[in-house]
């Protein structure tokens, strides 16, 4: 039989959402969903988590996946392609496993919505030819290139796609043809296509068409996606109301990092702790912050701590200042960490 190997890359440095990868969407980190789909396709032997980052691999091996290696800095980066992260993969398992699959599944992180189902169909359909390269899911585009145009330094058009139809940025959509959009969804494709063909996709692709289009590369983004998930996922039963809870969150030496001589401009995010605050914030449970920053030197820090939770995307409901300043503090309703990513993952 076949082997077929599940790859999801999932690098820590992105740009447009911070820690995008694993911030909480509808109660889990957002790597969580790719795992599960692999992890529920009927064909897939195996699920390996690319990353570079040990906090990652932390959440992807908390969710059933592999995460045999730690992806080099040099294949990391803003412009590092898909290709140089699976061709690594591929050449890993090799050295260290004498491991070759046939068939490799790109699930990417960033699309939070599929089902399963899709997966293994699309599998079957490059097992079923053996001519094809790669199987790519695409939705009809919303709008036609046809009508899509370059322009040069002059500021004269050019069409983008040129054709034996006339002037056909003049003509109605509805006789233009249909073209299609990848939708970042699921790629399948063969080993001897990456490895041999140096290509993500090969020369014959399948198209596979889907409905929707569920890529996050935009903060406004979330909030539809969420919205989406959480209608499955926070489904209650008729009768029963589901039940809110409180968590107050400390913010230094939780939420962010501790900073020397309690310069709180120097402090980063915690992002595993972050994508656990969103989980709950999305599962409709209070958040509290509190924290003691300025409380022994008057120092007013709300504007920085503020503008910190928003760039690090920390979703909460208040955010209290006054916390009395010392060295230990006890409480008996004090949860560890452990026990709360236990909560948050169920």
């Amino acid at each position: 039989m076949p082997t077929v190997l599940a790859i999801i890359p999932a690098r820590q440095g992105s740009k447009s959402i911070p820690h995008k990868n694993i911030r909480s969407i509808a109660g889990k980190p957002m790597l969580a969903y790719s795992i599960e789909h692999a992890l529920a396709s009927k064909k897939i032997d195996r699920v390996i988590v690319s990353t570079d980052s040990e906090l990652y691999a932390g959440i992807a091996k908390q969710f059933g996946a592999e995460v045999p290696f730690l992806r080099p800095d040099t294949i990391s980066q803003d412009h590092s392609t898909d290709l140089e992260v699976f061709q690594h993969t591929l050449h890993w398992l090799k050295e260290n496993e004498n491991y070759i699959p046939d068939i490799c599944v790109h699930l990417r992180p960033t699309h939070p919505v599929r089902n399963p189902a899709d997966i293994d169909t699309m599998i079957d359909i490059i097992l079923s030819d053996n001519t094809l390269d790669s199987v790519r899911s695409v939705v009809e585009s919303p709008e036609t290139p046809y009508k899509m145009w370059f322009q040069d330094e002059a500021g004269k058009l050019s069409p983008v796609i040129k054709t034996d139809i006339r002037e056909a940025y003049n003509q109605p959509r509805q006789i233009l043809p249909k073209t299609y959009l990848q939708n970042a969804s699921i790629d399948i494709v063969r080993t001897s296509t990456l490895l041999e063909k140096n290509s993500m996709t090969g020369d014959r692709i399948q198209g596979y068409i889907m409905q929707e289009i569920f890529d996050i590369d935009y903060e406004s983004q979330l909030s539809e996606v969420s919205a989406r998930l959480n209608s499955v996922a926070n489904d209650v039963p008729s009768g029963h109301t589901k039940k809110v809870k409180s968590f107050c969150f400390d913010i230094d030496g939780v939420i962010a990092t501790l900073t020397p001589d309690n310069d709180y401009t120097k402090a980063d995010c915690n992002p595993m702790m972050v994508a656990a605050v969103n989980a709950l914030y999305d599962a409709g449970h209070e958040i509290i912050l509190f924290t003691a920053r300025g409380t022994k030197t008057g120092i007013d820090w709300s504007e920085t701590t503020r503008e910190q939770m928003k760039r690090w995307g920390v979703r909460y409901h208040d955010l209290r200042f006054g916390k009395p300043a010392a060295e230990y503090y006890i409480d008996d309703r004090m949860l560890s960490f452990d026990d709360l990513y236990k909560l948050v993952k169920k």
